[in-house]
């Protein structure tokens, strides 16, 4: 006689209350940190000109937040930790092989994976520390890092709280993602764009950014700053994101849940009858 082993399938990380509340104050602080400059009056200074390294040092205690909470409300450890930082390697490794070229930035496709199985919790921090590798890697580091975390991280996130993440599987999950991923890969250049926009100096007076202007006006200049400026290189981002989710796709996720299993991402093994003995018999 045997006992049969049944493993459940793999979920993503349940968001707790602290969780959420983590989650919610560091996308509070990252919605205003991006959109201070569209309020602000004329004398104002140059938008983001000093902000950056405040935003950077509220960031980084706020990504611990994130982890702990997660941690005490999902019962990950360390090897979930352990996969976080190999994920985030990956990420930044991956990300020199196209960047500067026509937007063609293969990461992304991996946060969108790793956001659907991880869930949106662990994708936000995920996606926050894989740029700031990325930037260490390359030597980006600059004010428009902690805008990169920030929205590497939102993207990510995003990817976690997709529909369906127990019971969605093959070809629809896959094009759900790769949807999601083309979708997000434009909206993650229109964030960046707020941030570069409001210091870039010397624009056409069509689509510069004007201090204390009404925020109705500013907002139609940066819809055509971003169609004139960046719609080609957020382009290439999502077709190379789609092509990749499609092609790596169903393999890759099938590796990743299974990492999760073996990381004790809620999942337990369920001890059934052994073979032979009769339910009730002694």
């Amino acid at each position: 006689m045997r006992a049969e082993v049944r493993e459940r399938v793999p979920r993503p990380v349940r968001l707790g209350p602290k969780s959420v509340a983590a989650l919610v104050l560091v996308s509070a602080v990252g919605v205003v940190a991006f959109g201070w400059p569209l309020l602000a009056g004329a004398d104002s200074g140059l938008a983001h000109a000093q902000d950056a390294p405040w935003l950077f040092a509220a960031l980084l205690p706020l990504l611990v937040a994130v982890v702990v909470a997660t941690i005490s409300e999902s019962g990950m450890d360390a090897k979930a930790v352990a996969m976080l930082g190999v994920l985030a390697a990956v990420g930044a490794a991956l990300r020199p092989l196209g960047a500067g070229t026509a937007g063609l930035e293969p990461m992304f496709f991996l946060m969108v994976l790793s956001g659907r199985v991880l869930g949106p919790g662990f994708g936000f921090v995920l996606g926050s520390v894989t740029m700031f590798a990325s930037a260490l890697l390359t030597g980006g580091v600059g004010p428009w890092m902690p805008f990169q975390m920030l929205s590497m991280g939102w993207f990510t996130m995003g990817a976690g709280l997709l529909p369906g993440p127990d019971r969605l599987r093959g070809r629809a999950e896959l094009a759900m993602l790769a949807v999601y991923g083309a979708v997000a890969a434009f909206a993650y250049g229109t964030v960046m764009n707020l941030y570069g926009w409001t210091i870039v100096p010397g624009l056409a007076s069509g689509i510069s950014f004007v201090a204390g202007d009404p925020l109705h006006e500013n907002l139609v200049r940066f819809l055509v700053y971003c169609a004139t400026t960046s719609l080609g290189w957020d382009l290439g981002r999502a077709v190379l994101t789609v092509v990749l989710t499609l092609a790596l796709g169903p393999t890759l996720l099938r590796a990743l849940r299974r990492a999760t299993r073996r990381a004790a991402f809620d999942a337990r093994a369920v001890f059934g009858e052994p073979e032979g003995t009769a339910p009730g018999s002694s």
